[in-house]
């Protein structure tokens, strides 16, 4: 007999801060959920990016030899191991078993194949690169769904890979028919 939690998976999904997210480090945050079963979920912000870095920075600072890489913000995935990378990517580069496929057209690679060859522009037609993750033990992300912290939805590549960081947070909103303007920052039950 399989859980709750276990059919429920919000993989492939983006989660968006309620205005009333206590906790600073994602406050008006969108996560791309990466992984979401029984026993944990894990996610990027797509919407925080880090200051300064650029992917050619970053391939300078690891000696990671470049023709002509594309200038991809560095994002800020989240408050867990914020020094290890994480590439989010469009379906049509595969690094074999270092690639996790996600559903709804997206795929994750955590190794430095993938830096390898956005250096020499082999990589993904589409990626965002983060610096950390946002994790949750098992029921901690339901919990904080039943607390009203998150809404969800559906996550569009237009969206994650948007450049648009300061306007992720409404669109995502209005994807699911919110206006960001009348959502109240105080939350309630029925």
């Amino acid at each position: 007999m399989t859980s709750a939690t276990e059919s429920f998976s919000l993989e492939g999904k983006l989660l968006v801060a309620m205005p009333s997210m206590g906790d600073p480090r994602f406050a008006r945050s969108v996560i791309f959920l990466c992984v979401h079963n029984g026993s944990e979920a894990m996610g990027l912000i797509v919407n925080r990016r880090a200051p300064g870095p650029t992917l050619p920075a970053l391939l300078r600072q690891l000696k990671i030899p470049a023709s002509d890489p594309p200038a991809l913000p560095v994002r800020i995935g989240g408050p867990v191991e914020h020094t290890r990378g994480f590439v989010l990517h469009s379906p049509d580069y595969s690094a074999g078993a270092a690639t996790r496929r996600i559903p709804g057209g997206f795929a994750l690679t955590a190794t430095l194949d993938v830096l390898e060859d956005l250096a020499r522009g082999a990589g993904p037609a589409r990626a965002l690169l983060a610096l950390g993750y946002a994790g949750w033990g098992p029921g901690q992300l339901e919990d904080e769904l039943r607390q009203n912290a998150w809404l969800t939805c559906d996550a569009g590549p237009e969206l994650v890979f948007s450049e648009d960081d300061d306007g992720k947070w409404a669109r995502a909103l209005r994807s699911i028919g919110i206006d960001p303007v009348l959502l109240s920052g105080s939350a309630g039950h029925a």
